[in-house]
């Protein structure tokens, strides 16, 4: 199989989908991977380096698109993109669609074979292509919110671990899974005071059991949002429904519950974000302020560490590109019933139920629509 990676477009987006020990494993597998020039080179990865793992370096994206039979990315195909796909080409990247209208009724168009990292599982029923990057933006959120609580930034002045004589910063951690869990670490880390809500009590018991009186554990519910929100400098949206759009817990109208200058940041913004006030914001202009509430919602978060991120995607994403390019998208997909949770587009057809169901497509279980 002909696989192509082409440069990331997505504002501040340095990430690459295939690192060259990636792309030395796919070729020894017996196939060809081309690069678009300099498309790793700002986190270290040379061109030389790819073409000494034995892949091809072309100069455009166009080419890459009209070449390739997979097409191997991070975010979610810009606009430009999308009007390259062409029907029985494989995508293999994030897509988060729920909450994006415009590329799903693309990806529709193009005809394309679209499968989505996020919504890959395993047998424990974890999202193993997601949380190589949950882990990453849970703890990157604690470092951009103690950062934006400074009073420079618009923040309330707070230093999140406090000093000998001052109490430090309560932080509020919205979900238990691995963003959250990954967010309180870093934020008992620097020496903050954590409360972590979760709707799952066995959660609740693992997240007490590995951390005892270093963190509070709270059973989710409004009513407990809304009571913790008047004393918390900064609040962590870590929720997710996976491939579905993310419910708001936080309104417009709780905000005035809030101390002036405290943050707001939205893990969870893929998804549509889970604070009313939320909307998309790049690593160029990352912060907004709505009612004196401070909210950072980079949509590509874990792209401000993109070495780091790059390697840990590719760890993920490696074994299940392999199988695709060994076996071929249907037979790959019919074989493995954890890969075939990731395929949200085929051949037009919507084939992720939470996708259909937000964006009020028809919805076609994946082994029907591969077996059309």
């Amino acid at each position: 199989m002909l696989i192509g990676v082409p440069k990331e477009i997505k504002n501040h987006e340095y990430r690459i989908g295939l690192t060259p020990s990636g792309a030395r494993e796919l070729i020894a597998n017996g196939h060809k991977v081309m690069l678009q020039r300099d498309g790793g080179k700002s986190i270290g990865l040379s061109n030389e380096h790819y073409e000494k793992a034995g892949a091809e370096i072309v100069d455009s994206a166009d080419e890459i698109f009209q070449r390739a039979e997979m097409i191997i990315k991070v975010k979610e195909p810009q606009p430009a993109e999308c009007a390259m796909l062409r029907p029985g080409q494989i995508l293999y990247t994030y897509l988060h669609l729920a909450p994006d209208p415009d590329q799903t009724k693309a990806l529709v168009a193009s005809g394309c074979t679209a499968i989505a990292y996020e919504t890959v599982t395993d047998r424990k029923g974890g999202l193993p292509l997601l949380a190589p990057m949950s882990e990453v933006a849970g703890r990157m959120s604690i470092q951009a919110g103690a950062h934006a609580l400074e009073k420079a930034q618009g923040g309330s002045g707070v230093l999140l671990g406090g000093v000998p004589g001052v109490k430090p910063a309560e932080v509020l951690v919205i979900g238990g899974g691995v963003v959250g869990i990954n967010a309180a670490r870093m934020a008992m880390g620097m020496g903050a005071h954590v409360t972590i809500l979760d709707r799952s009590l066995d959660r609740l018991k693992y997240l007490d059991e590995l951390y005892g009186d270093r963190i509070t554990t709270i059973y989710s519910t409004h009513d407990a949002i809304e009571e913790r929100l008047p004393d918390t400098d900064l609040v962590i949206g870590a929720v997710l429904i996976p491939g579905a759009a993310a419910p708001k817990l936080v309104s417009r109208e709780q905000l005035k519950l809030m101390r002036p200058g405290s943050v707001l940041v939205d893990v969870a913004i893929d998804q549509g974000g889970c604070f009313e006030t939320s909307k998309a914001t790049t690593h160029q202009n990352p912060t907004y302020e709505i009612d004196g509430i401070i909210h950072y919602c980079v949509a590509n978060m874990p792209g401000g560490v993109a070495r780091t991120s790059t390697f840990a995607l590719t760890n993920a994403t490696l074994p299940f590109a392999v199988q695709i390019a060994n076996k071929g998208a249907k037979a790959a997909l019919l074989a493995d019933e954890h890969l075939i949770n990731g395929l949200n587009v085929h051949a037009g057809i919507i084939t992720h139920k939470a996708v259909a169901d937000d964006l009020g497509y028809a919805y076609v279980s994946a082994a029907k629509a591969l077996n059309a």
